[in-house]
């Protein structure tokens, strides 16, 4: 399947009248014009549907697609065995895996999260946006969500932390309290925040996708990979989301320094990690490639890769279905932290 953004309709006022033989010549060019200019279309949205221009590839290696990149050229998609997954390349139009099924995403849930919270409170450079106080209960909290399985923080009572640092706290080490925290902080309680999460998820056309909470450790949170391909293009136009997402580790006051979990960051892949035993291997990315013989951005989403419950081989399995999805095309170096030109 594939998906874009909608066409958009222009209402024209008919002339009554019996329509001279110049006017017919006319009329009949400009259906000429018509048809000449929709074959295009037409063939594009056939090779990304996945009719004729798809084929199925060795035993184990998913589906490849053929899509417009963004310097009209052909860009080579490599759908995963498992799982689904969804693709953009440059200007191109986005493409998603058959049969995509809404399925839990773990942590991806952040993406939403961040997205709401820079829409409320947008971050210039430099800037580190509102202060929060962790209270006593948030701080006690930490110890019996961490026995859940939870991924978390370490914070104390007392402890201010910016806008810039919970954001770089929940995407980085992708801390499940931070989320819930800052989801409190932005809509002044858990609940009115899953609330706003679930109306922007509606108003991006995202109809496969329901939020029950801030973080993605509930199951009950579900999307496809082409819906979050939606939120996270969304997300990209915030220049201090990229410029996080890119960073390899954060230090903050009480839990000193942390790693980023993505495994394919130092590859150029920067982006946001999700991984369960519910969700499997989850990574929505954003990459340089090689489209047409000019660099591009490849923005994709992968989700259910891996089987079992270790955290870091359900990374890798999603960073190696993300390298897949690109074609191997990548540039070697650091993520440039710009976004597609298009990302609506």
């Amino acid at each position: 399947m594939a998906y874009g953004e909608p066409i958009r309709r222009t209402n024209y006022r008919a002339r009554r009248g019996r329509p001279t033989p110049r006017a017919g010549t006319r009329l009949l060019g400009a259906l000429v014009a018509l048809i000449l200019v929709a074959a295009p279309f037409a063939a594009a949205r056939h090779l990304l549907s996945g009719a004729g221009g798809a084929g199925e590839a060795p035993a184990g290696q998913g589906r490849v697609l053929r899509a417009t990149g963004g310097a009209g050229e052909s860009a080579h998609a490599r759908w995963p065995a498992q799982g689904q997954a969804a693709l953009v390349v440059g200007d191109g139009r986005p493409a998603a895996s058959p049969g995509q099924e809404p399925a839990p995403i773990a942590s991806l849930a952040k993406v939403m999260t961040a997205y709401l919270t820079l829409e409320r409170h947008p971050l210039g450079a430099g800037d580190e946006g509102f202060a929060l106080t962790v209270s006593a209960a948030q701080a006690r909290a930490v110890a019996a969500e961490a026995d859940e399985g939870q991924s978390v923080v370490p914070v104390t009572a007392g402890e201010r932390l910016s806008e810039r640092q919970l954001l770089e706290a929940r995407l980085i080490p992708s801390g499940n309290n931070v989320a819930r925290m800052l989801a409190a902080r932005v809509a002044g309680s858990e609940a009115d925040f899953v609330e706003a999460m679930n109306e922007a998820a509606a108003a991006l056309g995202m109809d496969a996708t329901t939020y029950t909470d801030p973080s993605g450790f509930d199951p009950g949170t579900v999307s496809t990979a082409a819906d979050q391909l939606r939120v996270f293009r969304q997300a990209m136009r915030f220049a201090a989301f990229r410029q996080i997402v890119s960073m390899g580790s954060v230090t903050l006051p009480v839990a000193g320094t942390l790693a980023n979990f993505n495994p394919l960051l130092g590859a150029g892949f920067a982006g946001k990690t999700g991984s369960d035993s519910a969700a499997g291997g989850c990574l929505a990315f954003f990459t340089r490639v090689a489209a047409g013989g000019r660099p591009a951005t490849a923005i994709g989403v992968v989700m259910g890769q891996g089987e079992g419950s270790d955290t870091a081989a359900l990374l890798d399995a999603a960073g190696e279905a993300a390298e897949r999805l690109v074609g191997g095309r990548t540039i070697s170096g650091r993520p440039s932290g710009k976004p597609a030109k298009e990302m609506g």
